[in-house]
C-alpha cells in the first residue's frame, strides 16, 4: 500500500486555507460574476447527517458524518471569448463515521459515507460546443452527474437511488462515481425532447487526494457507457455500460481471491414521469420513478437490481418549499456471488431490499432539515444479520452566488 497524498494535519490545513480563501474572496467573486453577466458561479453546499440503527442490523448506535461541496463554473465565452466553452472545478470533503457499519447493507444506507475521509479535489473539466446540439466535455468527472441518474430519485439517502447497486459495485476500486472521480471524455447529443451521450472513463477511480492521486497509466482499461433519452414530458432513457479489460470474479468479503477474470458489463432503464398536479412551484406535485438494471452477474456481487418511488412537492400549501420522497429498491445477489460463500455458512439470500421515507423542509434561507427512515431487509443477504430499522436526520446549508 503506498502512502496517503494527504495526511490528516494537511487534509485540516488545506481545508481551513480553501474556505477561508473561499469566504475572503466572495464579494470580488460576486461583483465579477455580475460585471461579465454571471460568467462565475459559485456553490457550496455542506451536509451533517446524524444516522443511527434503531433496531436489528449488526448493532445499534449513532453515527455523524458530513460532506462539504465547493463548486465553481465559469462561462468562458463570457470570460475570455471562448464560444460555448465552460469550466467546472468542484471541491470536497468528508468527515466522520460509517453508520453502515452498524447496518450491514451490501448497498449502503447514507450517501454520503465514505471509507476514507479526504479533502480532495473531486471534478475538474471543461466542456466545449461542437455544432448547435453537440458537446465535448473532458477532464476529472463523476458519471452518475449524467448517467443512471433521474431527479425524482435525488431527495432519498439511500445510495442504490444514485447509480443502480449493479454498476456502483464494479471497477478497481469502483467506477468513477462518489466519492473519487476518473478522467474521461464525454460526447453528449442534445435535441428539445431527446438526447444521447457517450463517455469513456478510466476505469481506476481516483483523485487528487486519494491515496494514489490520479491514474494516468490507463493499464486497467477503461469503462465504456451509453445513454440515450426521451425528455418530452417526463423522461424514459435506456443506457448500457462495458469494461474494455476484463474485471476479477466477485467473491465474497473475507475469502482467497481467483485468478478468473470476467468482462463486466450491464445495461439500465429507467423512467420518471409527473402524475399529479403542475410543477409551477406554487402547486402539490407528484412525480414518480423506476428504473432497472441487470449486470453480466460475474464481476459484481449483483446480477441486477431495480429501484422506484415518488417525490411530492409542496404537500403542505403552508410549506412551499417542503419535498416528501418514498422510495424502495432491491439488490439481487448473483448466483456466481452466492455460491462462493464457504459452505460452513448459512446460505445467502437471494437479495437485499431497502424501503425509504424521507421529507425535506427549508426552516431557513439556505437552511433545510431532512428526517429520515430506513427499513433493510436482509442486510447483506445474510441471514444472521436482522432486518434494521434506521433513523436518521440530515442538516443541509448551502450558498450561492447566482
Amino acid at each position: 500500500m503506498g502512502r496517503s497524498l494527504v495526511t490528516p494535519n494537511r487534509t485540516r490545513k488545506a481545508l481551513s486555507l480553501a474556505i477561508a480563501s473561499l469566504l475572503i474572496g466572495t464579494p470580488a467573486l460576486a461583483q465579477d460574476a455580475g460585471a461579465a453577466g454571471r460568467a462565475l458561479s459559485v456553490d457550496v453546499t455542506y451536509k451533517a447527517d446524524v444516522t443511527g440503527v434503531a433496531a436489528g442490523g449488526v448493532a445499534r448506535g449513532v453515527r455523524y458524518l458530513d460532506n462539504l461541496d465547493i463548486v465553481a463554473e465559469a462561462d468562458l465565452e463570457k470570460m475570455a471569448g471562448w464560444k460555448r466553452t465552460t469550466a467546472h472545478v468542484s471541491l470536497l470533503n468528508n468527515f466522520g463515521g460509517r453508520p453502515n457499519d452498524l447496518a450491514g447493507s451490501i448497498q449502503g444506507i447514507d450517501n454520503i459515507e465514505v471509507a476514507n475521509p479526504h479533502f480532495k479535489l473531486y471534478e475538474a473539466w471543461m466542456e466545449t460546443g461542437l455544432g448547435s446540439h453537440v458537446t465535448l466535455r473532458a477532464g476529472l468527472y463523476d458519471v452518475n452527474s449524467e448517467f443512471y441518474q433521474n431527479d425524482a430519485a435525488g431527495l432519498l439517502v439511500s445510495p442504490m437511488f444514485g447509480v443502480g447497486s449493479e454498476l456502483a459495485a464494479t471497477g478497481t476500486n469502483g467506477p468513477a462515481i462518489f466519492p473519487s472521480t476518473a478522467l474521461a471524455l464525454r460526447l453528449k447529443a442534445t435535441t428539445r425532447d431527446a438526447y444521447a451521450s457517450v463517455a469513456v472513463i478510466n476505469a481506476r477511480a481516483g483523485t487528487l487526494g486519494d491515496e494514489h492521486g490520479i491514474d494516468l497509466s490507463g493499464r486497467d482499461g477503461a469503462l465504456l457507457i451509453g445513454e440515450a433519452g426521451w425528455t418530452g414530458r417526463g423522461k424514459l432513457a435506456v443506457g448500457a455500460w462495458h469494461y474494455t479489460q476484463r474485471q476479477p470474479t466477485i467473491i465474497p468479503p473475507g475469502l482467497t481471491p481467483t485468478d478468473q477474470r470476467r468482462y463486466s458489463q450491464g445495461v439500465y432503464v429507467l423512467a420518471e414521469q409527473g402524475l399529479l398536479g403542475k410543477d409551477d412551484e406554487t402547486s402539490r406535485y407528484l412525480v414518480g420513478f423506476v428504473r432497472l438494471g441487470v449486470s453480466d452477474g460475474t464481476t459484481t456481487p449483483f446480477r441486477g437490481g431495480w429501484q422506484g418511488g415518488v417525490l411530492l412537492k409542496r404537500p403542505f400549501a403552508s410549506r412551499p418549499a417542503g419535498v416528501f420522497s418514498l422510495g424502495a429498491g432491491s439488490g439481487a445477489l448473483s448466483r456466481n456471488y452466492r455460491l462462493s460463500n464457504p459452505a460452513d455458512l448459512p446460505p445467502l439470500r437471494d437479495a437485499e431490499t431497502i424501503l425509504e421515507a424521507t421529507y425535506s423542509d427549508e426552516v431557513a434561507k439556505g437552511v433545510t432539515i431532512q428526517p429520515d427512515v430506513q427499513y433493510v431487509i436482509h442486510p447483506s443477504a445474510n441471514p444472521t444479520i436482522r432486518n434494521a430499522l434506521v433513523l436518521g436526520v440530515r442538516l443541509t446549508i448551502g450558498w450561492a452566488n447566482h
